[in-house]
């Protein structure tokens, strides 16, 4: 019996109040809005196991092309539970990380979107400058610098 491969991870999925506030933070960290949709109807349903429900969604690619983050803003039914306060060391989903440039001038723009740091950011050895930060809508977020050949 041939063995079954995985092709790749499609995307990640994110829980949002207000598409119109989380869309504007993940374009400020880089990635581009790819398209924004109405998901309803009772196949969709059938696949969450919510029964009949109303969502927006919104895909956000990276700019290599290969990831997405979908945000989902459920109408019907309401949101049950909310996670986005939970420290770094609760179980489950916990945040997405994303490699950018300057660590330091992306936290500057990011904090006219609210956003605020977790920590601080630290140095790993040579290799990276990381932090988490509180993104829009508390959403938690971690942010790696590649330092290389850089000097710091």
């Amino acid at each position: 019996m041939a063995e079954n491969k995985l092709i790749r991870m499609d995307n990640m999925g994110i829980v949002v109040e207000s598409l119109d506030n989380a869309i504007p933070f993940f374009t400020e960290i880089g990635l581009r809005l790819e398209g924004r949709a109405t998901i309803e109807g009772e196949w969709a349903g059938r696949v969450t196991g919510l029964g009949d429900q109303h969502v927006e969604i919104a895909m956000m690619v990276t700019p290599d092309g290969h990831s997405r983050l979908e945000l989902s803003q459920f109408l019907h039914p309401t949101t049950v539970s909310d996670h986005r306060t939970a420290p770094v060391n609760s179980l489950g989903y916990l945040r997405v990380m994303f490699t950018v440039e300057d660590i330091d001038e992306l936290l500057s723009r990011l904090s006219k979107h609210g956003a605020e740091l977790v920590g601080e950011v630290v140095q790993y050895q040579n290799s990276y400058r990381l932090c988490y930060i509180r993104g829009a809508e508390g959403i938690l977020i971690g942010l790696a610098e590649e330092l290389g050949n850089k000097q710091t």
